[in-house]
């Protein structure tokens, strides 16, 4: 088995492809690790005049799993795709 050998603009596309994967991970675990991407959530407000409480939709962002693995799927091809373009020609024997 051959092992893989990297050439400098190679690596340098694998380190910034491997920081875009891990970041968009550690935002779907800042964001509090929820499967599906939010753009609104229900809220409970309580009406102190009334004395009752109703649920309301706020806009706010949640980043999900999906958005995390999408991210990560075009980043995985794109950067193969580059990888691949950015061989050595002479190492092609």
């Amino acid at each position: 088995m051959k092992l893989l050998k990297f050439n400098q603009k190679q690596k340098l596309t694998f380190y910034i492809a491997l920081s875009i994967i891990v970041l968009s991970f550690v935002l779907w675990f800042a964001y509090g690790q929820e499967i599906f991407t939010k753009t609104e959530v229900l809220v409970d407000i309580k009406d102190e005049v009334f004395d009752r409480t109703y649920q309301e939709w706020r806009k706010k962002f949640i980043w999900g799993l999906d958005l995390s693995l999408a991210i990560t799927g075009i980043t995985v091809i794109l950067s193969t795709i580059i990888m691949y373009f950015q061989k050595n020609k002479k190492e092609t024997k």
